[in-house]
C-alpha cells in the first residue's frame, strides 16, 4: 500500500448508510438473547437468523434483491431448536454452516439461484456436543475444516469428509464466548467466561499461552494478525465498556486499555488488515466507532463514528471481493435493526481519487490464502 493511500484511508474514511430502497425490509429477525451476529454475508447471498415456531430457521436471500422480503420466502429450517449462529464457507459461496440449541452443527448446500422451497435436509449433520452449540467458525485457509463451541465448554474441530471431530479441545473450565483464528489458521484465540484469554494450537488442542484478565472482563477476542497483536473487548472493574490490546507473544500484561462508555451491550470488534482499520460496534448501540491501529505507541488512533437513530442487533460483513471498488468502498456492514425488521447496508468509503489503490487492496484481501 502506498504512503498516499495509507494517509487517505486512515484519516478520510466516511460511513454512509444505504437509502431505503437499497435496504432489506420485512425480516422477522430473531429475538434470541445470544450475543452473536445472526447475520452472514457473501457476494451472492445474505443469511439472517429468523424467529421460528417449533424449531430453528434462517432465511437466505440474494444480495441483489433489495426492498421488501416476501413473507413466504423459503427458509432453511432443519434444526429442531433455535439457530444461534450461521457462517458462510469462505471457499464456497453456496455452502453455509449453522449451529443450534438442538446440540448440532449442520452444513447446507444452497442452490445457485437461491431457495425455491424450504430446505430441510442438510448435506452434513455434525453431532458430538452434549449441550447447545453457540459458536461456529470456518478455518481460514483449509477447506472443509470447521470449529464449533458449545455450552459443554468444549471446542471441536471437524473434518467434513468424515463428519467426526478430528480434535477435541477441553482446555476451558467455563463457556467459550468467542473464537478467532490468525491469518493462516495456525493459532486460535479464545475468550472464556472464566475471564481468561488462551492461544491454542488447533491441530493438537495444546494451549500455548494463557492470561487471566484481572481488571478486564473479556467478552470478545480478535487477532490483529499483521501486527502480532490480540484485541479483546469487554468491561472494566468499574463497568465501563473497553477494549484492550495484547502482544501475541506475551500475554502477561496488556499493551493498552481504553475505556469507551458506560453501556451494557457486547462490543463486537472487526478488523481490516489491508487498511489497518478497527471497527467497534456495540449490541444495542446506534453507532460504530472506527480507528486506525499501528504497531507503535499509542497503537490506536480514533478516526470517527457512524451514528444511526436505530440500535443494531447484529452485523454481517461483506468479504473484500464483494465490495464496490469503483465507489472507493473499503468496508461494508449489514446492520440488523430489529425494531424496524430491517437489514441496512452501511458502506465505508474513501474520497474519490484513491480507486486504484483501493482496487489493489481488494485484490490482496479478496480470497482466503491457499492451502
Amino acid at each position: 500500500m502506498s504512503r498516499r493511500c495509507s494517509r487517505v484511508m486512515y484519516h478520510d474514511v466516511i460511513g454512509k448508510a444505504a437509502v431505503k430502497g437499497r435496504c432489506y425490509h420485512g425480516l422477522s429477525i430473531t429475538r434470541s438473547v445470544q450475543d452473536n451476529q445472526f447475520c452472514a454475508v457473501n457476494p451472492r447471498f445474505i443469511a439472517v437468523v429468523t424467529e421460528c415456531t417449533g424449531g430453528g430457521a434462517f432465511i437466505v436471500i440474494s444480495v441483489r434483491h433489495t426492498g421488501r422480503v416476501n413473507p413466504l420466502q423459503p427458509r432453511v429450517c432443519g434444526h429442531s431448536a433455535p439457530v444461534l449462529d450461521v457462517k458462510w464457507d469462505p471457499f464456497n459461496d453456496l455452502r453455509i454452516a449453522s449451529c443450534s440449541e438442538d446440540c448440532t452443527v449442520k452444513v447446507w448446500d444452497i442452490p445457485p439461484n437461491g431457495l425455491k422451497d424450504d430446505l430441510m435436509v442438510p448435506s452434513k449433520d455434525l453431532s458430538a456436543h452434549s449441550r447447545r452449540v453457540s459458536i461456529i467458525e470456518w478455518h481460514p485457509t483449509a477447506r472443509d475444516l470447521l470449529l464449533s463451541s458449545a455450552y459443554d465448554c468444549s471446542v471441536l474441530v471437524w473434518r467434513l469428509d468424515s463428519e467426526v471431530p478430528v480434535c477435541v479441545i477441553n482446555s476451558h473450565s467455563e463457556l467459550v464466548l468467542c473464537l478467532s483464528f490468525n491469518a493462516d489458521g495456525s493459532l486460535l484465540a479464545t475468550a472464556c467466561r472464566d475471564n481468561k484469554i488462551r492461544i491454542i494450537e488447533p491441530r493438537t488442542g495444546r494451549v500455548l499461552q494463557e492470561a487471566l484478565c484481572r481488571s478486564h472482563k473479556v467478552s470478545r477476542i480478535l487477532f490483529l494478525w499483521d501486527l502480532k497483536m490480540l484485541l479483546s473487548t469487554g468491561s472494566s472493574c468499574w463497568n465501563q465498556r473497553q477494549f484492550v490490546l495484547w502482544d501475541v507473544e506475551d500475554l502477561s500484561e496488556p499493551l493498552l486499555e481504553e475505556d469507551l462508555d458506560g453501556g451494557f451491550g457486547v462490543i463486537f470488534p472487526f478488523y481490516d488488515a489491508d487498511t489497518h482499520m478497527l471497527y467497534l460496534a456495540g449490541k444495542g448501540d446506534g453507532n460504530i466507532r472506527y480507528y486506525t491501529v499501528s504497531a507503535v505507541k499509542p497503537y490506536v488512533h480514533f478516526l470517527s463514528e457512524q451514528r444511526s437513530p436505530c440500535p443494531q442487533r447484529g452485523l454481517g460483513v461483506m468479504p473484500k471481493r464483494g465490495l464496490n471498488t469503483s465507489a472507493c468502498e473499503i468496508f461494508r456492514f449489514y446492520r440488523l435493526v430489529t425494531v424496524r425488521d430491517l437489514l441496512e447496508p452501511l458502506s465505508f468509503c474513501v474520497p474519490a481519487g484513491t480507486s486504484a489503490d483501493v482496487s489493489e487492496t481488494h485484490r490482496r484481501g479478496s480470497r482466503p490464502l491457499p492451502e
